[in-house]
């Protein structure tokens, strides 16, 4: 009887250390993610990306969104990891009304400044929990550059937004790839500039791995390959608009092209809920 106690009590505890170890871990990871990104926005993202190359792939972001997910001027969106609205602000001249949602109070504060005189776009500080997001309430909900800065929490995120989705509503994500040929040489011939775009905890997501887990929480999920070339080069080269225009038309191959297209550097994930 002793020994079945102690098994049990052994098991709890073990079982108790192992999530309090886990939230720990958790815990401390988004700390360093706040951090980074408080960093982020404190002048440098501002700068970089009101850039014509930079600017020009926002517009193209949008573009994706609205064709695969069918947003329009009747649709209330939510964007998850909004920063500081770059990409809201020129989404929200196309649908009803947006909410932008992030952790860094920085970039909370910038989309705030910067969308003063936009009446169908909000901010808030926060995350799905303490935004207090009620059930079926978006159309649409979008994460650009969002889930690979998630600690191995995207299975439970999905379930987060299959709730919160209206029937018929779409999620749409945008994120960097494992397999992406570009991260690999970038951190071959350029490491310092590539680790200034990565936060210390972001993780490149398998394309189907990650797309399963929005399938499992019942959603209708596909992914698609986004670029090849052209995100890239807007971050190296900030200021060449054309040439991201040029990398762009390519890409439209490139993502296309049999076997080659595994080894795109982004990848979209749609999901519909039935």
């Amino acid at each position: 009887m002793r020994g079945r106690r102690f098994r049990t009590i052994f098991v709890f505890s073990f079982a108790s250390f192992a999530r309090l170890r886990n939230t720990c871990i958790l815990t401390t990871d988004l700390q360093r993610e706040i951090e980074y990104h408080e960093k982020l926005y404190s002048g440098f993202a501002q700068l970089h990306f009101a850039k014509p190359a930079v600017r020009a792939l926002r517009e193209h972001m949008v573009g994706r969104i609205l064709k695969l997910t069918g947003a329009n001027k009747n649709s209330r969106v939510l964007s998850l990891g909004c920063g500081i609205g770059d990409t809201e602000l020129l989404l929200a001249r196309h649908v009803g009304e947006l909410t932008g949602l992030d952790l860094s109070p920085s970039a909370i504060r910038q989309a705030k400044l910067d969308s003063a005189n936009v009446p169908n776009l909000h901010f808030v500080e926060g995350t799905l929990e303490s935004a207090h997001i009620e059930k079926a309430s978006f159309d649409v909900v979008i994460a650009i550059f969002f889930l690979h800065h998630l600690p191995d929490t995207v299975p439970e995120l999905a379930k987060q937004i299959a709730a919160i989705l209206k029937s018929g509503g779409v999620f749409y994500s945008l994120d960097p790839s494992r397999y992406r040929l570009s991260g690999a040489i970038g951190e071959l011939l350029v490491p310092k500039l590539m680790a200034r775009y990565q936060s210390p905890n972001e993780r490149r997501l398998a394309p189907g791995a990650t797309t399963e887990f929005f399938n499992k929480v019942g959603l209708d999920a596909r992914f698609e390959y986004y670029d090849f070339v052209s995100t890239p080069l807007a971050g190296l080269f900030p200021s060449w608009r054309f040439g991201y225009r040029a990398a762009r038309g390519m890409d439209e191959v490139l993502v296309r092209t049999p076997l080659l297209k595994r080894a795109s550097s982004n990848f979209e994930v749609v999901a519909c809920k039935r």
